[in-house]
């Protein structure tokens, strides 16, 4: 999936992205381990993969987006 992060806290780890359909998905902490991320920004594109938990969603994998989106 591909998204815009729409708020980060690095302190906490915890965020959202936006999807194009304007739906949400949530960055938890740990949501970096493994990416070559080490903060976002606001309005940043980003790729990632999405897990369900507790009809939850959660953002994983994140990598660099790519423009067009």
């Amino acid at each position: 999936m591909q998204g815009v992060v729409k708020v980060y806290d690095p302190i906490t780890g915890v965020g959202l992205i936006l999807l194009e359909d304007r739906t949400e998905v949530q960055l938890r902490p740990g949501s970096l381990e493994g990416s070559m991320f080490r903060m976002l920004r606001q309005g940043q594109r980003i790729l990632f993969e999405v897990d369900e938990e507790d009809g939850e969603r959660y953002a994983r994998d994140l990598r660099f987006g790519s423009d067009g989106y």
